[in-house]
């Protein structure tokens, strides 16, 4: 009779939280229509259904028709939905947007009761699902484009997370925002635990491990704070810069890094330059990054960006976008990959929402501010700086009176990026150069010109100047 009565009591406790679900969710909704408005949310937020709630990690899954649904509500509403969440005060901390499953049956909620109710859940709710609550399924290896500039990171980021054990730890990736650091850390969460299911596997930002450690010392809970981390068989903390500054979270960190490389396991850490140029961060725990392996990812050149956004092409479906408009954003949107696929999103959400084609006038008028936002003044000292270090010779002879040839060509090179890269006239230019005449700048750029059309060697080493300069 008293099991029973405890098996009547879950139920009854789950149908609760369901109902509760359920109605902060039409309350969200509701809010949300109204703030964006009925058109944008009858077209991306209406589908979506609720999916598993796991009361242990607070965390419940918003399901979608398609992984292009998913990723672009993420990506525009993923902020909104997490604080409307939070604020409904139901139980969530955590929303995950994923692709649903098949499923005959309309109503998909479901409510986790127990460990083992929990894994079967999470196995449930998606295929490629990560193995903790803020792993995104769209981030693996397979949705990784590679190019020049971040290839290396991307190798050592799969042996990091590969069955055998790597030969180095910690793994330092750094770069700019928006490159596919955040990326690489959930490829190589999820793929270490399509090997190791069973190893515990803790991925948070470097802000949310100090704002954990200060609670846990607050609450008189800092022993359970240290034996979390320390029992993971795989650590990845995003954005260590900003724990700069910050003594205690520091030594804490310093401590929890040491204790698991002295355990055999693996960490990854982000940050957005390399471990010499953070400042404010203790010189042990410095120590400690450089000497694992440090891989930075470099901004995504003209090729890397093209093919990213064939990626993308390749699974939007309607409206088509052309090649001119591939192109277009390609070489207009420079600054990060992340400011990249949010334009291409914007355009095809834009042209799925009115009926509108896709056309090159279309996305000139649309992403006007963006593309003004990426376009970077180019000054003639950048371009002597590039041009000297390419050529490898002193900065300075670039105003020199030098005639030499190993010097005359790279400062010939020079002029004629500073006037095809650059707003200022021929005399400025001539100026700058050590005091020429115009007309000699005149020379060089023609001289340049016909050895671009003759010499392979010479355009060869004007493109990588350009992509250098551009980039």
């Amino acid at each position: 009779m008293k099991d029973n009565a405890a098996v009547d009591g879950r139920e009854g406790q789950t149908e609760g939280n369901d109902a509760r679900l359920e109605s902060a969710w039409a309350v969200i909704r509701a809010g949300l229509r109204r703030d964006i408005g009925a058109r944008l949310f009858d077209q991306w937020l209406k589908p979506a259904r609720l999916g598993v709630y796991c009361p242990d990690s607070q965390t419940i899954d918003l399901l979608f028709a398609s992984d292009f649904s998913a990723n672009f509500v993420s990506g525009q509403f993923g902020d909104r939905l997490r604080m409307a969440w939070r604020s409904a005060n139901v139980g969530v901390r955590e929303v995950r947007l994923l692709r649903a499953p098949d499923s005959t049956g309309p109503r998909l909620l479901q409510i986790v009761r127990d460990s083992h109710d929990a894994e079967a859940a999470c196995d449930a709710s998606v295929e490629e699902s990560a193995p903790a609550s803020n792993f995104q399924p769209r981030h693996s290896f397979d949705q990784f484009v590679t190019g020049d500039s971040n290839r290396f990171a991307f190798s050592a980021a799969q042996a990091m997370a590969s069955v055998e054990q790597p030969r180095f730890t910690p793994l330092f990736l750094h770069g700019g925002t928006g490159q596919g650091k955040t990326h690489l850390l959930h490829a190589a969460a999820a793929a270490f635990s399509a090997h190791s299911p069973s190893a515990q596997v803790l991925y948070m930002s470097a802000e949310r491990f100090m704002m954990e450690f200060v609670n846990a010392m607050r609450a008189n809970e800092s022993m359970a704070f240290k034996a979390r981390l320390r029992a993971a068989r795989l650590l990845l903390i995003d954005d260590i810069q900003f724990i700069a500054g910050k003594g205690s979270t520091q030594e804490e960190f310093l401590h929890t890094i040491n204790d698991l490389i002295d355990a055999g396991a693996r960490i990854i850490i982000t940050a957005d330059r390399a471990p010499q140029m953070l400042d404010g961060i203790d010189p042990r725990i410095l120590s400690r990054l450089a000497g694992g392996l440090v891989a930075d990812i470099q901004p995504a050149d003209l090729g890397l960006r093209l093919a990213i956004l064939e990626g993308k092409r390749a699974v939007a479906g309607d409206p088509p976008v052309p090649d001119a408009v591939i192109d277009f954003l390609a070489r207009s949107i420079r600054s990060n990959v992340r400011e990249l696929e949010g334009a291409f999103n914007k355009l095809v959400a834009y042209g799925q929402l009115t009926g509108r084609s896709i056309d090159l006038e279309f996305a000139q008028g649309m992403l006007a501010d963006a593309v003004r936002a990426n376009v970077r003044r180019i000054t003639v000292d950048e371009i002597q700086k590039a041009c000297a270090a390419h050529y490898r010779i002193d900065p300075a002879e670039m105003r020199s009176k030098r005639r030499a040839r190993a010097v005359a060509r790279p400062r010939q090179v020079a002029m004629y990026l500073a006037k095809k890269m650059t707003p200022r006239s021929l005399p400025e230019i001539g100026r700058i150069f050590g005091g020429r005449d115009h007309s000699t700048v005149i020379h060089a750029v023609r001289t340049i010109e016909e050895l671009r059309q003759s010499n392979p060697d010479i355009d060869a080493d004007i493109r990588a100047l350009q992509r250098q300069l551009e980039g």
